[in-house]
């Protein structure tokens, strides 16, 4: 992704993110993606893990859920906020493009305001491309890019083709036969 920040960004960029899931409840978008309970969801970049707890709501204990990032904070933040609310299927990953995770073992993966972060994003795609399963989704946000560059992004690789088109997410599926 990109260059880690410093402690003080991330905790301001922490407490900005609570705030911002107050007035925006995290949990209205990921109702946009079509996520079930059993399902295994990839948060790739999950900064503090504002999406850990609906996410966990939304797989129920059947359900994975593996929290990536670049920023070891981050890592420590999930870790922490799993262990709280005793979530049990939570497994981070501290990395910035390899997941460690096998191949076609992802249902959903989450891209929620990092595309614009990465440094090799082609990797990345080829990365989560691997790891999801046949009908699997890349669900992405990034209010830093238009449209047209999140759709070009994700499709121009090859590898994936837009599905659905939300109010706040483009859902994508990997082309695999």
């Amino acid at each position: 992704m990109g260059k880690r920040d410093s402690g003080l960004s991330f905790r301001l960029m922490s407490l900005m993110f609570r705030f911002r899931d107050l007035v925006r409840p995290r949990l209205e978008i990921l109702k946009e993606v079509g996520i079930e309970p059993g399902f295994s969801v990839l948060d790739f970049g999950c900064g503090p893990g504002g999406y850990i707890s609906p996410l966990a709501g939304l797989i129920g204990p059947s359900g994975s859920i593996y929290a990536l990032d670049v920023n070891p904070l981050a890592i420590k933040s999930v870790q922490s906020l799993a262990r709280k609310k005793k979530l049990d299927n939570v497994t981070t990953i501290q990395a910035d493009c390899a997941t460690g995770l096998p191949d076609s073992s992802v249902d959903i993966a989450l891209l929620y305001d990092v595309f614009h972060h990465l440094s090799q994003p082609r990797d990345v795609l080829a990365e989560l491309y691997r790891i999801l399963k046949k009908g699997g989704v890349i669900s992405v946000s990034d209010h830093h890019l238009t449209e047209d560059k999140i759709i070009s992004g994700i499709t121009g690789t090859g590898l994936f083709r837009l599905v659905k088109k939300g109010q706040k997410v483009h859902n994508f599926s990997p082309l695999k036969e």
